[in-house]
């Protein structure tokens, strides 16, 4: 057997190290340090210690006992078990920080209420708000100057297409007047000879209607004077009496205009289109 299996062991009497060697300053780190109690009484001797850790413990629950420490200014319980908090936890009236996530707490009481950590967070509530506010003033501001800046922008270049437009307009009336003057300054070509004539309007005859009337006119004169001219001939040609000058004159202008008439292509070509009824 061993030796010692007879002897009964003696618990040790302070199974964890002294609070006062955690101690750094006025901060108490009693995280991950397994607690499933606070210890109150050790902590109520360390008024120094008035920042306090107890995250990532088993805490169930705080005693009354611990509102008595009032000389805490941060209290830090994340990540415990607690599902509720003593009804005079507001008489932890300096503290200025605390942090209650993850744990199992589904009311406060109404102690709560008189914290100053509230009023503090009330505080840094308004000054967030105000902070909020003149950001947004800021924002305002800038976004009404960009507008100001894009209308201004808008309004500039419908100046220079407008400008553009008014230049252009003015480019092409000057081309056009260029082309009138040189248009005007030009000489006339003659047409040539071959060429039809334009149509007269219908309200007169053409000119080659005229023509035409003046060819058939002046065609029906000769043939009478012709017509005369052989009646005449005839007569003297028939007559008993002695020849005179006229007769023999009208003999002579007889034969001439017979030979004229068989010399001349363009009277017979004219005589030839002479539609006779």
């Amino acid at each position: 057997m061993p030796k010692n299996s007879g002897k009964q062991l003696k618990p040790n009497p302070n199974p964890n190290p002294s609070l006062r060697e955690r101690l750094d300053g006025n901060e108490l780190d009693l995280s991950l340090s397994g607690l499933s109690e606070v210890p109150t009484r050790e902590l109520a001797a360390l008024p120094k210690a008035t920042i306090l850790d107890l995250s990532c413990n088993c805490i169930v629950m705080l005693p009354p006992e611990f509102c008595s420490l009032i000389h805490l200014i941060k209290l830090d319980l994340s990540k415990n078990k607690l599902q509720e908090l003593p009804s005079d936890f507001g008489r932890l009236h300096n503290l200025q920080h605390l942090d209650l996530y993850n744990n199992k707490l589904t009311n406060l009481p109404v102690s709560f209420a008189q914290l100053k950590v509230l009023r503090y967070m009330k505080t840094i509530q308004s000054e967030q708000d105000r902070e909020k506010q003149r950001r947004l003033q800021v924002e305002r501001e800038l976004e009404k100057r960009r507008e100001a800046e894009l209308k201004a922008k808008e309004a500039r270049e419908r100046e220079l297409r407008k400008r553009e437009k008014m230049e252009e307009k003015e480019r092409r009336r000057k081309e056009y007047d260029a082309q009138k003057l040189q248009r005007f300054n030009e000489p006339k070509e003659e047409k040539p000879t071959g060429m039809l004539e334009k149509p007269v309007s219908s309200a007169g005859p053409s000119a080659s209607q005229k023509g035409h009337l003046f060819h058939q006119v002046l065609l029906k004169v000769l043939l009478f004077l012709l017509l005369c001219t052989v009646i005449t001939v005839v007569m003297c040609r028939r007559t008993e009496l002695p020849p005179e000058q006229l007769c023999s004159a009208v003999n002579h202008l007889y034969e001439d205009t017979l030979h004229a008439l068989r010399g001349n292509e363009v009277l017979q070509r004219i005589l030839r289109s002479i539609p006779f009824p």
